[in-house]
């Protein structure tokens, strides 16, 4: 649908303010000696975060709501029959984190509908601006967008405990919240026509390839494990290498076997990730007796992970066999992939088309509330570049005319899923 009404089709974001507003909401949580963010979900920062972006909600003529699992949401216009069309995404971080990670999709979003009311725009649908809790995984990730979806039971609630054993229940509570009403902030899926979400790419290809817009089809889906390999611990120096039972040769031999596994089983978007290893007893003069090594296995299609999966427990049971260890694993975490719905893109493609702006279909490597709500809602996501890729650092950066042209694009996207028939 082209914007063809005079109004609305020369409409566009106040960029000086968007950009302050950025400025403004990085001073909350940063830590000056580091220069990287600490507004980790349920923290003081991360309250004075919400407060500030609820005042700012205010300030706009909007009225902000909190629901049970504490997100944080305003409307705007349409009728108070019709779907809304849902913007936004995260202001909480992970440690030292940079700026925009999930913020600059909440901040476009409440600039996007900021803009319709001051110039007077009347929509068909309402257009909510929202920030998801707990969006980065101190107590698992995607909290927020899990409990509009429904996909929360009592049991994941009560049990959540972040990485120094802090429960969620407790942390909420310490924040006012009652944890358990998340459960009743689940949205009946008719009430929502469409959900869209910007963010920064958080990898190298828009920025590398000088393309401003980045238009995803299908965000990944992912698994993770948690491995272990068990030998027998040994004297370094007096005991031949053809006696020792190994877990740590283990693990370098199957490091090794993961791009044959990926090339053979996998597809072009497979990504497989040893990011954390643990030895024990962890000694310079012994021979390790056991080793517990993270899985991160990602790819677009649930199939090709589930063929992954079975490929890399293979590999790992033969070489266990084969350097006579024991070896286990347990799933920590399954989220499924998530295409993005065609009409949704083909509308972003248009509206980055009619203002110049060169666009690209692209994946998603990275999960995002988008993939949640995709459960219970078409969904959109718009891609601005990452300077140099760099992302989850205090490195993280795009660029103030990539920014413009992103927030742009979620306007005129926004005003046609609000109108259209």
């Amino acid at each position: 649908m082209a914007l063809s009404d005079e109004k609305t089709a020369t409409l566009t974001v106040n960029m000086e303010r968007l950009r302050r507003e950025i400025l403004d909401l990085a001073a909350i949580g940063r830590d000056d000696t580091e220069g990287g963010l600490y507004r980790m979900a349920f923290t003081p920062a991360d309250m004075e975060g919400r407060r500030w972006l609820s005042e700012r909600m205010e300030a706009a003529g909007l009225e902000p709501q909190t629901d049970g699992a504490a997100n944080l949401s305003a409307c705007y216009g349409g009728g108070a029959s019709e779907p809304v069309v849902m913007v936004g995404s995260h202001i909480d971080t992970v440690p030292n984190a940079g700026y925009l990670d999930g913020t600059l999709g909440v901040l476009i979003g409440l600039e996007a509908v900021r803009c319709m009311k001051e110039a007077g725009i009347e929509t068909r649908r309402p257009v909510e601006v929202i920030s998801f809790s707990d969006e980065e995984g101190r107590f698992g990730g995607l909290f927020g967008s899990q409990a509009v979806a429904g996909e929360l039971n009592p049991d994941l609630i009560r049990t959540a405990r972040d990485l120094d054993g802090v429960s969620l229940v407790e942390a909420m509570a310490d924040c006012g919240f009652d944890a358990m009403e998340a459960l009743n902030a689940r949205r009946d899926r008719n009430a929502i026509h469409a959900y869209l979400e910007l963010h920064i790419e958080q990898g190298p290809v828009l920025d590398r390839r000088r393309i401003p817009i980045g238009v995803v089809e299908n965000i990944t889906g992912l698994f993770k494990w948690s491995v272990r390999l068990e030998g027998s611990p040994n004297h370094a120096g007096t005991t031949p290498m053809e006696m020792r039972r190994d877990p740590f040769m283990g693990l370098a031999e199957f490091a090794g076997e993961i791009p044959r596994i990926l090339e053979e089983n996998g597809s072009e978007l497979s990504r497989a990730t040893i990011g954390k290893v643990d030895l024990f007893p962890g000694a310079a003069n012994t021979v390790p007796g056991e080793v517990i090594f993270s899985m991160d296995v990602r790819d677009t299609s649930r199939e090709v992970m589930d063929q992954l999966a079975d490929a890399f427990r293979k590999a790992l049971s033969a070489i266990a066999r084969r350097r006579r260890l024991k070896f286990d694993f347990d799933w920590l975490s399954v989220v499924e992939p998530a295409p993005c719905d065609p009409e949704i893109v083909k509308n972003i493609e248009a509206r980055a088309a009619e203002l110049g702006l060169e666009s690209l279909r692209m994946p998603s490597g990275a999960a995002h509330d988008a993939q949640i709500m995709s459960h219970i809602a078409p969904i959109g996501m718009v891609f601005v570049p990452s300077k140099d890729g760099r992302s989850h650092s205090p490195a993280e950066w795009t660029a103030w005319e990539d920014i413009e042209a992103g927030a742009n694009v979620v306007l005129r996207s926004l005003l046609s899923l609000a109108n259209d028939g």
